[in-house]
């Protein structure tokens, strides 16, 4: 591994710098990095399939997001996964999700990670955990999986499921809430 600009970690061909240009398109997505022309944004470093970012900006916020695998229909579509952290509103490790698709109205939106299923909740494309308690135990089973998927039907009635490599996840969400310690 060889240590490239803004503390980005690179692999094989530049990984890390194809990661860190997918996880960052991902960021913006996520409204994590949109802000003010003058915040500052960070990269912190790839680790595998996840980057870690900090955004200054009032409120200062820091995050680990990932794409589905490059190829696959979630990723051209915007999807990401997300774990960030917010000290000023004193939360931390907050899961967040953004669909390949827009589920029904109707349609569970399911989070499966091993043998471990956590019903959602979901607005338009966006999904989240129901709460506190659920963000953490879906963050510790992340951190034993190789892979997680998030499923629900879409408006058009059609199933779909985006999937997530977890390789990498534990050490950005790591990276990510070090960099944003809750006071």
């Amino acid at each position: 591994m060889q240590q490239a600009e803004g503390g980005i970690i690179t692999g094989p061909e530049g990984y890390g710098r194809r990661l860190l240009r997918a996880t960052g398109r991902a960021a913006i997505a996520l409204g994590f990095i949109a802000g003010p022309a003058t915040a500052a944004r960070h990269s912190i470093a790839v680790f595998g399939d996840w980057g870690a970012f900090r955004e200054d900006a009032a409120p200062v916020r820091c995050f680990a997001v990932a794409e589905p695998p490059p190829g696959t229909r979630a990723a051209s579509r915007g999807a990401y996964a997300a774990v960030a952290s917010w000290p000023a509103r004193r939360v931390r490790a907050q899961v967040s999700f953004r669909l390949s698709l827009l589920a029904g109205p109707d349609s569970p939106v399911t989070l499966t990670i091993g043998d471990r299923s956590f019903a959602l909740i979901a607005k338009g494309r966006d999904a989240w955990a129901r709460d506190r308690r659920e963000d953490a135990l879906i963050v510790a089973t992340m951190r034993s999986a190789s892979s997680m998927s998030v499923s629900a039907v879409s408006v058009g009635g059609v199933p779909f499921a985006d999937g997530y490599r977890l390789r990498g996840a534990a050490s950005a969400i790591d990276a990510a809430m070090l960099a944003c310690p809750l006071k």
